[in-house]
């Protein structure tokens, strides 16, 4: 258990917001401070009761035991290392949905045993303080990259503090995850933002597109809505294994093209069913 630790979340978004409701739900958590750069977050986290108060980063750091970066990935490499400067025995993990580059940055750092690199798979479309969900993580999994490069009471905490969350732990390679989660995560944001142009750019009438699209539309796009300065460094950091994945996904969706062209529509439905297969795999049906 994690006790009367304190904790400092930075990064005042979905997930660190999400952190915050959830922790302070923990009864034995000691306080929980708040870190971010834009003023109404975190206005806004105190009054919904997500931390306690806010404070600057150096401050809050000295004034905890846990650090947790619910930043942009983009700026967790570049505060990563500036908060392993200034922790003793501190503990720093991280939320990045990336996890390569960020381990790779702090890689020679005298301190890199203090640092647990975390991406736990849960999420919304919606971003901000306000879209904190008490009860995000539960029942979810967290992936820890790199275990044995963290310090042994270091890696306890954070796995204490994820199981008292109710999450189920997970542990790869930085490397693999990366490949992965653009596999089943990253190819899902840039598709629906790529159907949501083609709608966009397609069809002109804003009435038309609310009164026709269907709920199986709405759900296709519902990761459209999802905040560009989360995602384009995202993007940024695994670019390769995107790339990847997305030649996979145009070469699958040119197959499709073609069969339409040609109306074979005997093997169009033998691929359609093979698709199916996903919803054994998601049901986790054996």
């Amino acid at each position: 258990m994690i006790r009367r630790r304190k904790i400092a979340i930075v990064g005042l978004g979905l997930i660190g917001g999400s952190l915050g409701k959830s922790l302070g739900n923990l009864h034995y958590t000691g306080k929980i401070i708040g870190v971010d750069a834009n003023q109404n977050h975190c206005d806004k986290a105190i009054e919904l009761g997500i931390v306690e108060e806010c404070m600057n980063l150096e401050d809050a750091v000295n004034a905890v035991d846990v650090i947790v970066l619910a930043t942009p990935v983009n700026s967790i490499v570049k505060i990563l290392p500036i908060i392993l400067d200034k922790v003793e025995d501190q503990v720093v993990f991280d939320v990045g949905s990336t996890k390569k580059e960020i381990i790779d940055s702090v890689a020679s750092h005298p301190k890199r045993g203090r640092f647990v690199a975390c991406h736990p798979m849960s999420g919304t479309e919606f971003s901000g303080p306000e879209a904190a969900i008490e009860g995000l993580f539960k029942d979810s999994y967290n992936v820890i990259c790199n275990s044995d490069d963290s310090d042994l009471d270091a890696l306890t905490i954070v796995k204490s503090l994820c199981e008292d969350l109710g999450m189920k732990l997970l542990y790869q390679d930085a490397e693999a995850h990366d490949t992965h989660v653009a596999y089943v995560s990253h190819i899902s944001h840039i598709s629906a933002f790529a159907l949501a142009l083609t709608v966009l750019n397609k069809e002109q009438s804003e009435q038309q597109i609310f009164q026709l699209a269907s709920g199986g539309f709405e759900s296709s796009v519902r990761l459209a809505k999802s905040n560009p300065q989360t995602w384009a460094p995202i993007f940024a950091q695994n670019r390769d294994a995107v790339l990847d994945v997305l030649d996979e996904h145009i070469t699958v969706l040119s197959q499709f093209r073609t069969l339409i062209i040609k109306k074979d529509w005997e093997v169009f439905g033998e691929m359609m069913g093979k698709a199916n297969e996903i919803k054994r795999i998601l049901n986790n049906d054996n």
